[in-house]
Parts: structure tokens; sequence; C-alpha cells
């Protein structure tokens, strides 16, 4: 089929014709169409990370009713988020021919779907089975929005509205972390995640009334071969393959806290219930603050600047929350999740801005790299605080931060020494 066949059919299955067509070079900040993106694409990030994350509350539960160790357990975590990472790729690259609207509203409608045979599975296996899926299915929607902002938004609202993406991911992993901790403490960890797959299901509604059609979207035919040498590229670009580094990194931190953190405060000398130890994820509301604020701070201390106070944040944080005093812990978790949110927050949207041709495969493959990262923070953060407790965990996020710091003194001592070059030619 060729092209110009395939631009009207898109078109008409990307949303509601309700929204006036950008201007030239995109939706302009504070227009209608600005704003009924935004409102769309927070409504799927919440949908996103509650999905993803809708077990990471649940652990001890899980451990204890289907009597696994706390590294089994995470599985329901990492399953999911390694689906996601396999499939982000391939569903990013239908997006190039199907449309970013088409393959969004499918990826949120199947993964909220899924959620709700969740709570019917039967043994470990099946759950982490399901999971897995779920993760695949929500592919879709991650690299393939980022994708979308780029090409239907004015240049200099790219940043702010990828914040505030990120922003609404931050709700739905509160959200769902809230929820099913106080839910669970009544009614079960089943009836916790049927009532996060309600929730995602009418983030899907929301996301398909509101998203503005795809107007400066061009369809182009998917072949494996061209596919490949636009991923190719990608990875033989430095400043990508550094951004993708930054972001595996980043979530390894990210994950591993966040995946043992309900173990840790369920237990001495905390001992906290379950009800009260979800609460603890209202925290995440600090991530949604430092994403919208991360385009502010780009701008003051430039992205570099901006990715060493994230990191920095971060590792005072991980250092504040080795002792146990639970308001030190607390406002540990406040310095982890806003570094975390801030850097990761300008590496995204650093990948957008770095690439013309091939933008869903670019942000694809730091996706990728982002949630191998959490499925890697998820499994070594369990293992860790199994063999040697919470300090073992903050040690290999440390580990993971200095890692990414390195990366980013790299970047800077190479941009520093091109501009000695570009003075002196």
């Amino acid at each position: 089929m060729s092209t110009t066949t395939a631009a009207p059919a898109v078109r008409r299955a990307a949303a509601p014709a309700a929204t006036p067509a950008p201007p030239k070079d995109g939706h302009l900040p504070g227009s209608r169409g600005y704003r009924r993106a935004n409102l769309a694409l927070f409504a799927a990030g919440v949908a996103t990370f509650a999905l993803v994350y809708a077990t990471q509350a649940l652990l001890p539960a899980i451990s204890a009713d289907l009597g696994v160790s706390p590294g089994r357990a995470s599985l329901t975590v990492s399953a999911t988020t390694t689906g996601l990472a396999v499939a982000v790729l391939p569903l990013s690259a239908l997006s190039e021919r199907w449309g970013r609207t088409r393959v969004m509203t499918a990826s949120v409608f199947t993964a909220a779907v899924l959620a709700l045979l969740v709570p019917f599975a039967p043994d470990l296996t099946s759950l982490v089975v399901l999971r897995a899926v779920q993760g695949m299915a929500l592919a879709g929607l991650p690299a393939t929005a980022l994708a979308y902002l780029a090409e239907e938004l004015h240049p200099r609202a790219i940043t702010a509205a990828v914040g505030l993406h990120v922003a609404g991911n931050s709700v739905g992993g509160m959200s769902s972390r809230i929820i099913t901790g106080t839910v669970c403490e009544g009614y079960g960890w089943r009836a916790a995640v049927a009532v996060v797959g309600v929730l995602s299901l009418l983030c899907a509604v929301a996301f398909r009334l509101l998203i503005p059609p795809a107007a400066r979207f061009q369809p182009a035919p998917v072949h494996p071969r061209a596919v490949w040498d636009t991923v190719r590229g990608h990875l033989a670009n430095p400043l990508l393959t550094r951004l993708y580094a930054i972001g595996l990194l980043l979530m390894t931190v990210f994950g591993g806290v966040y995946t043992v953190l309900g173990y840790r405060l369920l237990a001495e000398p905390f001992g906290l219930p379950e009800s009260v130890a979800g609460l603890v994820f209202l925290v995440y509301l600090v991530g949604t603050a430092s994403s919208a604020a991360a385009g502010r701070l780009a701008g003051r201390l430039g992205r570099r600047g901006a990715l060493y106070t994230g990191i920095l944040t971060a590792a005072a944080g991980l250092l504040l929350s080795v002792t146990d005093h639970l308001a030190a812990v607390l406002l540990g978790l406040v310095l982890i999740t806003a570094g975390f949110f801030t850097a990761h927050t300008v590496a995204s949207s650093s990948v957008s801005r770095a690439v013309v041709r091939g933008r869903a495969q670019a942000t694809a493959l730091y996706l990728t790299a982002y949630y191998v990262g959490n499925g890697i923070g998820g499994t070594l953060g369990a293992s860790t605080y199994h063999a040697a407790g919470w300090s073992g965990t903050v040690a290999m996020g440390l580990t993971a931060l200095t890692g990414a710091a390195g990366i980013t003194l790299y970047a800077t001592r190479r941009a520093v020494a091109a501009q000695r070059v570009a003075r002196t030619a």
C-alpha cells in the first residue's frame, strides 16, 4: 500500500477531530491541542506505571500467600518490565506504519484488560507469565508517546511535556502502591491488583477521549532491514549510547530501592502495617514535582548540570536512608525519588531531541535500557537485601549512580574539549 493511501486511514483512526490542526511547528504551549495532548499522555503515564508496579507494594503479601522468597516474588515486577523491554522496539516500529495514537490506544486498553485477569492467577508461574504478557502489551505506549510529543508539539514545549508525562508515571506508581497497600490489608493482594486494573481502564478511556489527532505524522513502510539499519545507526551514536547507559543505571537504583522498600518497612525496627507502609509511597509526589520542574532546571544549569544535580541528590538520599530512624529514611526516599525523576526526565527528553529520523526507535532503545535496568535493579535489590539487608541495596545503588556520574563527566570533558578546539580553529 502506498504512503499516500495510508495517511488518511491513520488520521481517521487516531482520535476525535475536535482539536484544530497544530501550526506548522506543532502545538504551542498554552494552546488547546497542547493541553489535550498533555492531559491524554498524563493519563497514559498514570496507567503505565500503575500497571507495571501493581505488585511491587504487594510483594510481602505475595511471598506469604504463595510461599515464595522475596527474590522469586520480585519476578512479578521484573517479568513485566522485561516483557516491556523486549517488545518496546518492535511495537514502536509498528507505530511508524500504523500511527502513534492507534498503537498507544491498543497498548493501554490491552494491558488494562489483562490486569483484570491477573487476580485469578492460581500460582506464581501463572502470575509471572501474565505479568510478562502485560508488560509486552504496554510496550507500545512509552516510546511511541515520546515520539508523538516530539512530532506534534512545538520544539520549545517538548521538555516540559515529557516532564508532565513522566509526572503521570510517578502519579501512577504512587497511586498503585498506596491503593494496593490499603486494599491488601483488608481484602488481600488479589483484590488490590483488580482495583489497579479498573483504575487503569478508566485512564485508558480518558486517554482515548483526549488525545488530539496526529496531524504531523507521516506513515512509512516497516521493513525489518530498515528498522535494523535505523537501530544500528542509533547504537553507533555515542550521545545516544551514553543516554541509554544513564537510563539503565538510574533505573537500576530506583527499581532496587522500591522493590525491597516494603520488606524493610514491614520488618523491625519499623514494623509498619501494610496500609501505613503503602502511604510511604506518597513520596512519589516529589517525583511528580521534580519531573515537571526538570525542564526549568535544565534551562538554568544545562542538561548535564541537571543530570549531575539529579544523580547527586539520589546518592545523598541513599546514604541518608541507611539509618534506622524512620524520619531519616523518609527524607532519604524523598531525595532518591526527586533525583531519579529529575535525571530521567532530562535523559529521556535529550534522546527525543537528539534525532530526527527514527525517533520512535531511538526512544524505544532508551526505554529498553531503562526497563532492563529496572529488572536488574529489582532482582539485584531483592538479592542483596536478602543477603546483606538494606545496606547491601544501598551499596548496589551507589555503585550504579557512580557509573551514571562517570558517563556524564566523560560527556562534559568531551564537550569542553570540543569547545576549545572550536575557539582555536
